[in-house]
């Protein structure tokens, strides 16, 4: 691992912008792994810890017993988190094998699989989690919009899926995106919802015209059923 500044992450994150193929994504995270971690230290990237703090009072069930999806686990920076919470077994999926090889390396996980979100199903089995959580991939040009279903199908009745995303201005189209999405799916009883964040220090802005923080939000929601996959 190298001495990195700011400058720098400003750079490679303004630089996977430019990937908007599948594979240029796979292939920008698992060149980024090795950096990712004191990159985002550098980024003062607040959403693992402000997700974990949004879900923790919201969860009222046995945590060492407790099974956790972490979806889009990076280099595993939520199960962490989590960890410090009380919770013991989490199953992380990711699309970057170096970022996984990462995330197995902390011991955390009793589970990790390889997943391109969006273009593959998530690969596991309806109502077989506690709490799903997705941190950081909810945004334009990472994760569409439709995965939350397969969230919430992952998702046992009365269990959590808690996410996350950007407030910026490049990200204002995706984020309503969501929001309808959500509504949606509250309209038609497949969750409801148990506590909304909005944050205005969610991690040091990158793009122009942007300065200081940019903001974001976490959405926990309390699944009641498991929509069908289409």
């Amino acid at each position: 691992m190298s001495y990195r500044t700011f400058e720098d992450v400003k750079e490679v994150i303004l630089s996977a912008h430019k990937n908007t193929e599948a594979g240029d994504k796979v292939g920008f995270y698992n060149t980024w792994a090795e950096n990712y971690d004191q990159d985002v230290g550098l980024l003062d990237y607040r959403a693992p810890s402000l997700a974990a703090n949004c879900l923790s009072p919201c969860f009222h069930g046995d945590r060492v017993t407790a099974v956790i999806l972490d979806v889009a686990c990076g280099t595993g920076l939520v199960a962490a988190q989590l960890k410090r919470m009380g919770f013991r077994h989490f199953v992380g999926v990711d699309g970057s094998k170096g970022m996984l090889e990462l995330a197995n390396k902390t011991g955390l996980y009793q589970d990790l699989k390889q997943c391109m979100l969006g273009d593959e199903p998530l690969p596991v089995q309806a109502g077989q989690f506690d709490v799903v959580v997705i941190v950081g991939a909810l945004s334009d040009g990472q994760v569409p919009v439709r995965v939350i279903r397969e969230l919430c199908q992952a998702t046992r009745p009365g269990g959590y899926v808690c996410m996350t995303t950007r407030g910026n201005h490049d990200n204002l189209e995706y984020k309503a995106a969501l929001e309808r999405e959500l509504e949606l799916m509250e309209g038609a009883g497949l969750w409801g919802h148990v506590a909304i964040t909005e944050v205005e220090e969610w991690e040091k802005a990158v793009a122009e015209p942007e300065k200081g923080y940019i903001p974001g939000v976490v959405t926990c929601t309390c699944c009641r059923a498991s929509p069908l996959r289409s």
